[in-house]
């Protein structure tokens, strides 16, 4: 890809997002979420093979299909209310297709299937981009909207999103795949407590970007793109190794590291708000969640590679371990202990 194409790619992110963060009308945020939209797929495309083109396809018609239902929404909120502000969403009709757009948008269960294809066939850093700056501005609509989204519906998306997460996840070899599942977990965590407390979703989202961020920025930097993969990374980077351990653990949410302090958080909020049987639910399916975390950190660390591995063995990554990597990874980890 060429430097130009890559900036003009990257400044459209920037811009759309802010956009859409900023703006309360409902067509500009619109803007801003269809130029976030044709930014992101020159990146999913631009290694030219057939996968990436076909997860720049699938990521395409879905954003656009979102996209139609929210200018539709708004539409019909206009057309019975004379108002085009974002916070002015009254109509149930248009509160129900707004929240069923975001959770598109998103990947939220049901509207899930695109999301592992779109991240298994995308480079690491446009599916970390995929997985964290692209979720922004949807979670920005939904903040500003949460007063008047259909609680029924969140809730039940929230509790299969968590369950198809951790089901789904169990089977995967691929390490984006896994991720793409675990995103889809955390999304419902997020889900379940936003009418009730959105500072409390989004502190859920800020955590799930931070070690997000540091468990793809290390796998990028060993290149482990499956479990074998995984397996054999301990001869490049052990000590990076090590910390991926203790990241991955935090992102399934175990005392004392930061990922426990939002589902400690949340399942607080949850039952003050006498949705005890809600709590209880997540609270278990994340187990499912927790066992595919664990079974990655089992072979990131404590197992050694067979001598007789059909996997050809590693010499030291030629990518240098950047400070960044260094400081997420202690964030990650020793947020909630510190």
């Amino acid at each position: 890809m060429s430097p130009h194409t890559s900036l003009i790619s990257t400044l459209s992110l920037f811009l759309g997002t802010a956009l859409t963060i900023s703006s309360n009308h409902w067509i500009t945020a619109w803007m801003g979420l269809e130029i976030n939209t044709l930014a992101i797929i020159p990146l999913i495309s631009k290694s030219h093979h057939p996968r990436a083109i076909e997860a720049s396809i699938k990521y395409f018609l879905t954003q656009a299909a979102a996209s139609t239902i929210i200018l539709f929404s708004s539409t019909i909120n206009a057309w019975s209310t004379g108002q085009w502000d974002i916070t002015q969403l009254t109509h149930p009709t248009a509160c129900s297709l707004l929240t069923s757009a975001i959770a598109m948008k998103l990947g939220l269960a049901p509207f899930h299937f695109w999301f592992p294809e779109v991240l298994q066939g995308s480079p690491l850093i446009t599916a970390l981009l995929l997985s964290t700056v692209m979720k922004f501005p949807p979670i920005a609509i939904f903040l500003l909207t949460s007063n008047s989204l259909n609680p029924t519906l969140l809730t039940t998306m929230a509790i299969m999103s968590v369950a198809l997460g951790g089901w789904m996840g169990l089977n995967q070899t691929q390490v984006r795949k896994i991720l793409a599942f675990s995103s889809i977990a955390h999304l419902g965590w997020m889900t379940s407590i936003i009418i009730f407390n959105p500072k409390l979703a989004l502190l859920t989202f800020y955590v799930y970007v931070l070690i997000t961020t540091a468990i793809f920025l290390s796998v990028n930097t060993t290149n482990s793109l499956s479990l074998p993969a995984v397996m054999t990374s301990w001869t490049k980077t052990p000590p990076l190794n090590a910390a991926l351990m203790l990241t991955l653990l935090s992102l399934a949410g175990l005392p004392p590291l930061s990922g426990f302090l939002p589902k400690w958080l949340i399942i607080q909020e949850l039952t003050k708000q006498e949705m005890a049987a809600t709590a209880t639910i997540i609270a278990l399916l994340s187990l499912l969640s927790l066992f595919f975390y664990l079974r990655l950190t089992y072979y990131s660390t404590i197992t050694m590679s067979p001598n007789a591995t059909n996997h050809m063995k590693l010499w030291r990554s030629s990518k240098p371990m950047t400070p960044a990597i260094a400081i997420l990874m202690t964030l990650s980890s020793t947020l909630l202990p510190l």
